[in-house]
């Protein structure tokens, strides 16, 4: 089942920044993930405007992204990116095969 990461950061630092964004693609690669946008220009349609950057991508699995996020490689590119950055969210959520008709859990 796929499993979905939503990263929404303000970046303070872009020169330190970009050495983060330099090493993640091969990383995310190695999991068999992928981006499915990467800091394209953002709308807020409905609730608090937001003008930082946000990321999204797809892995096969939830345990693949725990294996992306837990590599040494990618732990040692984090360093960049804590140090260019505030994350304001990291969100990582499973797909589900119920979309036609899904529990709302309320």
């Amino acid at each position: 089942m796929p499993a979905y990461v939503v990263s929404m950061m303000s970046i303070f630092d872009p020169e330190t920044y970009k050495q983060y964004t330099d090493r993640t693609p091969p990383i995310v690669k190695k999991y068999g993930g992928k981006f499915l946008t990467r800091g394209e220009p953002l709308k807020c349609v409905e609730g608090q405007d937001y003008d930082g950057r946000m990321v999204i991508l797809e892995f096969p699995s939830k345990a693949d992204v725990e294996a992306w996020f837990n590599d040494p490689e990618y732990q040692e590119a984090m360093t960049f990116r804590h140090a260019a950055s505030t994350m304001n969210y990291l969100l990582l959520q499973e797909g589900g095969e119920n979309t036609e008709n899904p529990d709302p859990k309320l």
